[in-house]
């Protein structure tokens, strides 16, 4: 019997979560409901078990999407996977938010692999969080995200990507991709509309597993890459 994860992806405007049996998705939930995260995510999660007919303490591990990304969403995400982890005994698992989009891409691409992939998360203004990412063929028929480079909140500009560009095609992919259409002009540039979705997950998740990178439940937190900045209150007139 294949061991069930349970899959929790806030990191960005979309709210998610999954239950897997292996890597096999058996259900799951999401919403783009701005500012939804803290109210919709434990309803998620209690519809997703009613429906497989399981409990918390059922599944072999809570999986996190740990940043970077929203301030906001990653907190409520890791107090929701560090509790249940805590309540039920299971071990905490992390994953990238930027190799669950890298991944999502992999999984849903019918073309030959690019050069680089590099998953996008909008991280206001002209910034985003983002990486370097590569299909891995040494796992066989399993393609999976390979990190290639840091994990950095960039500015974006032409020369920051040439020279991956001068190398092969370079997909832009995630919610910050937007933002380089009307700057990146070369021919090796690809643009993937995707939103980050749970699903995601469930490849590096249950390599974590198996290969027992267990997370400190009680020390853990999130890679935010950059510094929480509150806006300004409003003044009332």
């Amino acid at each position: 019997m294949q061991p069930s994860i349970l899959l929790i992806e806030t990191s960005t405007r979309v709210c998610s979560v999954s239950l897997t049996a292996g890597i096999q998705i058996m259900a799951s939930r999401k919403t783009t409901e701005p500012k939804a995260h803290a109210s919709i995510l434990a309803v998620f999660i209690d519809d997703l078990l009613h429906e497989s007919g399981i409990r918390v303490g059922d599944c072999a591990a809570v999986a996190v999407s740990g940043g970077p990304g929203s301030y906001t969403g990653l907190r409520v995400g890791v107090s929701t996977a560090k509790g249940l982890c805590f309540g039920a005994s299971l071990p905490l698992l992390h994953v990238s938010s930027l190799e669950l989009i890298a991944q999502l891409y992999i999984d849903a691409a019918t073309s030959m692999d690019p050069w680089r992939i590099y998953p996008m998360i909008d991280a206001r203004r002209m910034d985003v969080y983002t990486a370097p990412y590569s299909v891995n063929r040494d796992t066989g028929t399993d393609r999976m995200a390979r990190l290639e480079g840091p994990i950095q909140a960039v500015t974006i500009t032409t020369d920051f990507f040439m020279q991956d560009l001068e190398q092969g095609p370079v997909v832009f992919t995630g919610d910050g991709a937007s933002k380089c259409r009307e700057i990146i002009n070369h021919p090796n540039a690809v643009f993937a509309p995707l939103e980050s979705h749970a699903n995601g997950m469930a490849r590096a998740a249950m390599k974590a597993f198996l290969e027992k990178r267990f997370e400190d439940v009680a020390h853990y937190t999130p890679f935010y890459l950059k510094e929480f900045q509150a806006g300004r209150p409003k003044k009332d007139f």
